[in-house]
Formats: structure tokens, C-alpha cells, sequence
């Protein structure tokens, strides 16, 4: 019985973790590729020399597009196109690959080659001192390797330059040769024609270190043989190993002067986030203008529509009237001449009207499938009522602006890799002094024929290395080297323009906190007459409409003409119109101060990870949501 309950209870276990990993996985967040690293050599060897795969571009539309496309039309909140925006819009699509790139640069500066930047980033020119493209090491030889002669020894000054980057770098190669040359003497060679066989290899392992140190360890070695006559070794196999290291002294000394290209990449790449932020912002602008601009050409059109009916009744009840000759024709011809232009007037807000939607169907699309190209779009949030909360008090406003602006935190960042760039060219203009040193062994072995009563022996590279190894033929060199360039111009010229730029771009920022301010200013400023506008616009419309509900009450009593009447309609119907432009222009001068003020995208709800992944988790809300009817009370 116990074992029967047992069983059961692991089967129930099985059962609900079985049911548990679906869900788990739903809830999981899809991996960010991160390439600051670069694969690994464990437990593939071979990942650094192939080439990484990027996810596919995909340039489809998202569902939510097409779910909200019902009966040809596409009725979208702002919250709704706020998050189409997020999911098509391309130049967020564009601007999403700032951060890989910013993570490229990192990986190549951390191996000790220069950062390449990125649209937005800042890599100051002094960092590469006049040579463009440049990483940390100049040199490109496996430095050491064949200074002191040959293979054979030799003699004479010895230098040993930096050599490497960053990453270590092993160079290996092999030759076979087969030579016959005629010989002029047979006394030398004992032979009238020589046939040479060698096989040489060459390797080396080079690194440089961030304090500027670098190190090598080369290996050579060469089997020959030859027709020739007299050789103490016939195979030969002739070896050298040699290791040395150079240290700068002066300038080059310290890690800060070898890392500048990675320490820019880290500061590029801790601003990105600001880089990004900067252009989701102009997007969020773009569509919420978008979106209040079709609000307001949808009730242009509402409003032409109403002009032209009224109108057109207006027409008949003159037509009534000049049948029983109470009205003259010429009146009749006034109401035929509004009517026309009531017609006019609706193709105009038609057009304008289609001429927007095609912009914010291109705003909120990848591409423009039929069904988006056929969808009408109907905005349902309402243009904002002015309200008194809207307008915030201006010194908390700017510093919050100076706190959450975008430009000021890239600003920040450049004057710091510009203070880079001035530390990097001031340690330049000290004279360039190494201290190096050198140790080199060689070995030479091979077989050998019988002479005087010695018998053959047979060796080769094995016997060759432990020759090197056992340091047999040792040989030590070290030294120092000193350049000290005579007036020192060039360093002296890009040391002054290194803070020259670093002072420009002090100025800069400055440039920059104060157009803060002003956009803050002009922006509540704007509010604050958009709001007086809107109130302004309203009492406007409603005498408007007054106005011709009383002229309308003398036509009926006699005392007055259908044409005062037609002018007091469309005194009414210019209010409206402008009663909506000024309801508009409200909504846009919002927008422009939750741009002034920073942070946009937080306000509306927008999470920067859905942003840079192109996918909705939270929906956004508008900061803003209007608490009126429509505009004039309709």
C-alpha cells in the first residue's frame, strides 16, 4: 500500500512539472546577444574564426496592427499607436543596433585596436595622435626575432620594439626549397653543381599587456641538406629559440595611455542608453503630433460635413421660400454659391485628412501591406482639455530637464573622452624611453659521416632542441632605448588641441544646458497661451453659434436676409475650425514640454527593454488624457 502511495506521488510530481516548464518558458525574457565579449575558445576552438550569426532582420508588421484593423478600419488609442510605433517603426528599428555596435567597440578596443564609434558617439581625434585608425601598437613585425643576425648567431646592435596587442597573437610558418645552382669551381664544393634541400618552419607567440609591456617567445629552425662535399653535418637541423620583453619608461608607461580606445568604447557604451533615448524620444514626438493632427483633420471633415448639410438646408429652404415668391432668386443663388463651397471645403479636409493618414500609416508600419494601405484609421482619444495641472512649477521643470535630457548625458560623456584624449597627449610629449633585454639559445645537429677511424652518428631536431633547451650556445642581450625629439612640435601641437577640443566641448555642454532651459521656457510658454487660445477659441465658437442662432430667429420673423444668415454660418464654421486648431496646437504644445522636460518615454509607459526589443510586456499610457466632449460642446 505504501508503495502504491509512493508511486502516485512521484507520478503527480512528474506530472506537474511537466505542466510547470511551459509556463516557466513563457514567462522567460528571449537573451540579449551581448558582443563585448566574443565566443570563447571553450569548448569550440574554432568559434573566434567563424562568423557570428545575427538574428534576421525581420520586416514584417506585428499582429497588433492587423488585430486592430475591423471592418477597414483602424481605430487606435494613443496608447495603441504608441505601441505600434515601438513594434514598426523603423527608425527605432534603426537606431536599436547603437547599443550591438557600441558592444563592438568594446570588444575591439579590448584587444588593443582603436574603437570605430557609432552614429551619436564621440571618439576624440587625439586618441590615435595624428594617426588615424591606429590601435595601441604600431608595429606589426614579431619584434626580437631576427634583430641580433640570424639563425646562426651573429652579432651586433640589438632593439628590441614593442610588439603586439591586446589579444596574443601566434604566427607559425613553414617552406620547403629544392635548389640546384652550377658552381664555376669544383674546390669549394668538390662537385661542378650543388642540388640544396631545406625545410624551414618559423612560429611565435607575441602579447602586449595594458601597463604597455609586451613580451614575445619565437622558435626557427631549418633541416638542410646538400650535394656539396665536406659538410660536418649532411642533414643539418639548425634551431633558435629567443624570448625577450620591452617596457616603456616614459611615455607609453601605465595603463590609462593603452587603454584610451577601451576607455572611450566603455563611456560610448555606457551612453548609448542616452543615444537611444534621445531618438525614441523624437519618435514619441513625431507620433503623438501625428496623432493629435489627425484628430484634428477628423474633425475638420466632421465639420465640413456638418457646413455643407446645413448649407444644403439652408438652399432648400430658399428654394421653398422663391417658389411662393417671398424670397428673390438672387438669394437663392447666394445659398447655390455656399453649397459649392461647403463641397469645396470637405474635398480639401478629405485630402488633408488621407495626405495624413498615408504619413502616420508610414510612422506605425514596417511596410505598407494592403491591408494597412486599404484600413482607415479613426483616432478615439479626444483632443486634451486645458487643465491646470498641465502646467508645472518652471524650477522644478528644469531640473528635472537638466536631470533627464538625453543631449546633456551625451554632452557629459564626450568632455570625458575628450579628457581622455588630453591625459593620452600630455603623457606623448615625454621623450619615448624602453628598457629591453633578450635571451636566445641555439642548436645545431644533424648526421655525420665516418672520418679518421670516428664512426657515423645519425641526429636531428630533437637533439637540435635539446641543444637549445640546455642553452648549449646561450646568448643574452638587453639595453635601453631613447627617442627625444627635438622641439617636440608635433606632440606639443596635438597635446593643445587635445584640450583645445576638450574645452569645446566644455563650452558645448554648457551651449546645451542652456537650450535646455530655453526649450523649457518656450514650451510653457506655449502651454501656457495654448491654453489661453483653447478658452479663447471656445467663447468664440459658442458667440459664434449664438450669434447665428439669433440671426436665424430674424430670418424666420422677417427682419432679416438669408445672406446675413449664410455670413453668420460661416462665422461659425471658421470658429470651429479654429476652435479645433487651437484644441491641436494645446495637445502639441504638450508634447513639446514632456519633450523640454526629459524622460518622455518613461511618462508614457514606455519601457526602454520593450523599446530596444521591439516588443510590448507593458502597454504605454498617455500622460495626458482628455476629459472632454468634443470641440464647441457638439
Amino acid at each position: 500500500m505504501s508503495v502504491r502511495r509512493g508511486f502516485s506521488a512521484l507520478l503527480l510530481i512528474g506530472i506537474s512539472l511537466c505542466l510547470q516548464a511551459p509556463l516557466a518558458a513563457q514567462g522567460r525574457r528571449e537573451k540579449v546577444p551581448d558582443y563585448s565579449s566574443g565566443p570563447g575558445w571553450f569548448p569550440n576552438v574554432l568559434s573566434p574564426y567563424r562568423q557570428q550569426t545575427l538574428p534576421p532582420v525581420v520586416l514584417e508588421n506585428s499582429p497588433r496592427l492587423h488585430d486592430l484593423i475591423r471592418d477597414g478600419k483602424l481605430e487606435i488609442s494613443l496608447s495603441d499607436a504608441l505601441s505600434l510605433a515601438i513594434e514598426n517603426n523603423l527608425d527605432i528599428f534603426v537606431q536599436r543596433y547603437v547599443v550591438p555596435m557600441a558592444q563592438t567597440d568594446v570588444l575591439r578596443t579590448k584587444a588593443g585596436s582603436a574603437a570605430r564609434g557609432f552614429s551619436g558617439a564621440n571618439i576624440p581625434l587625439g586618441l590615435s595622435a595624428g594617426a588615424l585608425g591606429l590601435g595601441v601598437s604600431t608595429t606589426v613585425a614579431g619584434g626580437g626575432v631576427g634583430a641580433t643576425g640570424g639563425i646562426t648567431g651573429g652579432g651586433g646592435a640589438v632593439v628590441i620594439p614593442p610588439v603586439g596587442t591586446f589579444d596574443p597573437t601566434i604566427n607559425y610558418n613553414f617552406s620547403w626549397d629544392r635548389t640546384t645552382a652550377p658552381l664555376n669551381t669544383t674546390v669549394v664544393a668538390g662537385v661542378p653543381f650543388v642540388t640544396s634541400y631545406s625545410a624551414s618552419y618559423a612560429g611565435s607567440y607575441t602579447q602586449m599587456m595594458p601597463s604597455g609591456t609586451s613580451y614575445f617567445v619565437s622558435l626557427n629552425g631549418l633541416r638542410g641538406s646538400s650535394t656539396q662535399l665536406g659538410l660536418l653535418f649532411n642533414p643539418s637541423v639548425a634551431t633558435r629559440m629567443s624570448m625577450g620583453f620591452n617596457q616603456p619608461l616614459l611615455s607609453g608607461l601605465g595603463f590609462k595611455p593603452n587603454e584610451r580606445f577601451l576607455l572611450v568604447a566603455r563611456n560610448n557604451q555606457n551612453v548609448v542608453g542616452a543615444i537611444f533615448r534621445q531618438n525614441l524620444d523624437s519618435v514619441i514626438v513625431q507620433v503623438e503630433n501625428a496623432y493629435w493632427d489627425m484628430a484634428a483633420f477628423q474633425e475638420n471633415v466632421k465639420l465640413a460635413e456638418q457646413s455643407l448639410a446645413a448649407s444644403q438646408q439652408q438652399l432648400a429652404n430658399n428654394q421653398e421660400m422663391a417658389k411662393i415668391g417671398v424670397l428673390a432668386e438672387l438669394d437663392v443663388v447666394s445659398s447655390e454659391a455656399t453649397v459649392a463651397a461647403a463641397q469645396r471645403d470637405l474635398v480639401l479636409a478629405r485630402t488633408n485628412l488621407q495626405f495624413q493618414q498615408n504619413q502616420f500609416k508610414t510612422i506605425l508600419s514596417k511596410r505598407m501591406d494592403p491591408d494597412v494601405e486599404a484600413a482607415e484609421i479613426v483616432t478615439t482619444d479626444q483632443l486634451p482639455e486645458p487643465r491646470d495641472a498641465d502646467i508645472p512649477d518652471l524650477q522644478t521643470t528644469l531640473t528635472e530637464a537638466y536631470n533627464r535630457r538625453s543631449s546633456l548625458r551625451i554632452a557629459q560623456v564626450n568632455l570625458l573622452n575628450e579628457q581622455i584624449s588630453t591625459q593620452y597627449t600630455a603623457n606623448n610629449l615625454l621623450p619615448v624611453g624602453n628598457v629591453f633585454a633578450q635571451y636566445a639559445g641555439a642548436g645545431l645537429q644533424g648526421n655525420t659521416a665516418a672520418v679518421s677511424g670516428k664512426s657515423a652518428s645519425q641526429s636531428g631536431v630533437s637533439d637540435s632542441l635539446t641543444q637549445v633547451i640546455q642553452g648549449s650556445f646561450p646568448e643574452y642581450s638587453g639595453g635601453f632605448s631613447l627617442t627625444l625629439p627635438i622641439r617636440n612640435r608635433t606632440a606639443q601641437a596635438d597635446n593643445l588641441r587635445a584640450q583645445l577640443e576638450a574645452q569645446q566641448a566644455e563650452v558645448s555642454m554648457q551651449q546645451i544646458r542652456n537650450q535646455v532651459s530655453l526649450d523649457v521656457r518656450q514650451a510653457m510658454t506655449g502651454v501656457v497661451q495654448g491654453k489661453a487660445q483653447v478658452q479663447a477659441a471656445h467663447e468664440a465658437t459658442r458667440l459664434a453659434q449664438q450669434t447665428l442662432q439669433t440671426e436665424q430667429g430674424k430670418l424666420s420673423a422677417g427682419v432679416s436676409t438669408p445672406y446675413n444668415v449664410i455670413l453668420r454660418q460661416r462665422d461659425f464654421v471658421a470658429a470651429q475650425q479654429a476652435e479645433v486648431q487651437a484644441m491641436a496646437n494645446y495637445a502639441k504644445s504638450l508634447v513639446a514640454l514632456d519633450n523640454a522636460r526629459g524622460g518622455i518615454a518613461e511618462r508614457n509607459g514606455i519601457l526602454i527593454q520593450d523599446a530596444l526589443s521591439g516588443a510590448i510586456t507593458q502597454t504605454p499610457v498617455s500622460p495626458f488624457k482628455s476629459q472632454s466632449n468634443t470641440p464647441g460642446g457638439r
